[in-house]
């Protein structure tokens, strides 16, 4: 007699993985995956790959530029209000503000979502976030991976990573080699902390200072919650903007390690970043964080990005026409420095 059984045993589901709430959170993403695709997409949802097709004829020498980036413990605000509509769009732009740096145009984007148990309800809610991300920046969802781990995560749980690839000229690239002695800096505003030094932020706030979530913050106007789940801002448009019009000689995305760490990455040797203290507002939250620490000055300025999301290096005479072009756009931007003679790295200096 056969020992097995092919009715009975135990199951996927009881182990913790439930592949029906799966088929129903790819139901519930299918829509708002398919309106952030370009013409580009061959592919449809639910195969094994991704399919993008370059145009033809539109590139003599296409250079692809790629990153990945997660956000941090940033996802500790949206479990603990149990929010998750915006986190996506933190995914989105910490990959694309990543790649846009080099003159790259972000053509399509793919997410990675851990989940200790699968809610197909909480997923679409990411997803859409990521949708609105790529919608930002102009890219296509091309595909994803849901992946449930129980016993892994909590069930409460999840991580989200994600991978972008985009496409520039060679001759168009940019990479600070044309970087020189007197060009100036401009600052992007940033929209608040983005997604970086929530450690540090959720530290001071909620341990130190003792805040809550739903706390009423008179500093901010606003709740701490919704403070600091503000979305990353996406800076893919404005600089496509901006390329085809005005001399840009490099850029530095305002990540993990602010403005000490990241802006010495565009710098060519024999140059130097000068920032002018005070020449750009520093948002409520950053101050907040400083004061309530307190923190250093040179813990905040290689841990936050302290109001400014991007920095561009551009030739002296070239940024006044820049700021008015700006200014007019309605971009909040500012003249924060400019480059001295000096080992690659960043004063900060009172004028």
């Amino acid at each position: 007699m056969s020992r097995l059984n092919r009715n009975k045993g135990v199951t996927y589901r009881e182990a913790g993985v439930d592949i029906t709430a799966g088929n129903q959170a790819v139901e519930l993403i299918k829509q708002r995956v398919k309106a952030t695709w370009r013409p580009e997409v061959l592919t449809d949802i639910g195969g094994f790959g991704g399919l993008f097709a370059l145009p033809a004829g539109r590139y003599r020498e296409p250079v692809l530029v790629s990153g990945t980036d997660g956000v941090g413990t940033k996802l500790r605000v949206a479990l603990g209000l149990d929010r998750h509509d915006t986190i996506g769009i933190d995914a989105v732009a910490m990959c694309v503000n990543d790649i846009i740096v080099h003159g790259a145009e972000p053509l399509f984007f793919l997410d990675y979502l851990a989940v200790g148990r699968l809610q197909p309800e909480r997923v679409a809610d990411i997803v859409a976030g990521v949708a609105e991300g790529c919608r930002q920046a102009g890219c296509a969802l091309i595909g994803g991976e849901t992946a449930e781990m129980p016993g892994f995560y909590g069930e409460n749980e999840y991580d989200i990573a994600g991978f972008v690839v985009g496409v520039v000229e060679r001759s168009q690239l940019l990479n600070g080699s044309g970087i020189q002695i007197g060009d100036c800096l401009i600052g992007l505003a940033s929209s608040g902390l983005h997604s970086n030094g929530y450690s540090l932020a959720r530290k001071v706030l909620l341990e130190i200072a003792g805040y809550g979530y739903n706390d009423w913050i008179p500093e901010l106007g606003k709740t701490l919650g919704e403070e600091l789940l503000t979305p990353t801002r996406i800076y893919a448009r404005l600089v496509s903007d901006l390329l085809p019009r005005f001399t840009i000689r490099g850029m530095a995305h305002i990540t993990g390690g602010g403005l000490i760490e990241n802006v010495p990455r565009m710098l060519p040797s024999g140059c130097r970043a000068q920032f002018f203290l005070d020449s750009w507002p520093i948002p409520p939250v950053i101050t907040l964080i400083q004061e309530r620490g307190p923190v250093a000055d040179t813990e905040m300025y290689r841990t936050f990005n302290m109001g400014l999301g991007m920095v561009l290096a551009v030739p002296d005479e070239a940024a006044p026409d820049i700021l008015s072009y700006l200014k007019a756009k309605g971009e909040p931007a500012y003249q924060v420095g400019e480059i001295i003679a000096g080992d690659p790295g960043v004063e900060l200096v009172r004028r």
